[in-house]
């Protein structure tokens, strides 16, 4: 039994669920998600809120696939009504980062800039050397920050490059000089 899969999923006022054809749709303030769910993983929508249930819980690929599609459930209804958000950080002599358009131009010690384009769900705003991503799809939102911090990861000897706002870099000692005796 999955202790995640089981729980009730409280829906926030003005927020929908609807489940057809195997695909969930949530509807809420901050517009709509839909995602395709396995023909084992069932969902159904009561007053109090929405429950996720597998064919056969005793099965192990579908106890596992119920708590994963749980999740993804929650994540769905909290990213419409509350939406998810991500801090990049810049550091480094020179690095600065800017929107042009809707594309962000990064520009990270290399002979060129880097010009990345915001794919459609995503908002980026910029801040002196603080990047903002926010989101109602929180998978999107991870795989584009994670493509952004990609560009030009922090490096352990002067901690130079892209870094989440809550990420700690492990510095490395560099070379010391040779003593002399």
């Amino acid at each position: 039994m999955s202790r995640i899969g089981k729980q009730l999923m409280a829906l926030p006022t003005g927020t929908t669920v609807s489940f057809q054809n195997g695909t969930v749709t949530v509807k809420g303030p901050k517009g709509s998600l839909s995602r395709p769910f396995p023909p084992t993983v069932h969902v159904t929508v009561a007053d109090e809120g929405a429950r996720v249930t597998v064919d056969d819980a005793t099965i192990k690929n579908q106890a596992a696939l119920w708590g994963t599609y749980a999740s993804h459930l929650k994540n769905m209804i909290v990213g419409v009504t509350n939406g998810f958000s991500q801090k990049l950080e810049i550091n480094g002599v020179g690095y600065r980062v800017a929107m042009q358009g809707k594309d962000l131009k990064i520009e990270v010690g290399f002979s060129h800039p880097v010009i990345f384009a915001i794919p459609e769900g995503v908002t980026a705003s910029v801040e002196k050397n603080m990047m903002t991503l926010v989101s109602t799809d929180k998978e999107l939102l991870g795989q584009t920050a994670a493509k952004i911090r990609s560009v030009r990861k922090p490096e352990p000897y002067k901690g130079k490059g892209i870094k989440y706002v809550e990420e700690t870099i492990r510095r490395k000692a560099g070379k010391t000089a040779k003593s002399s005796s």
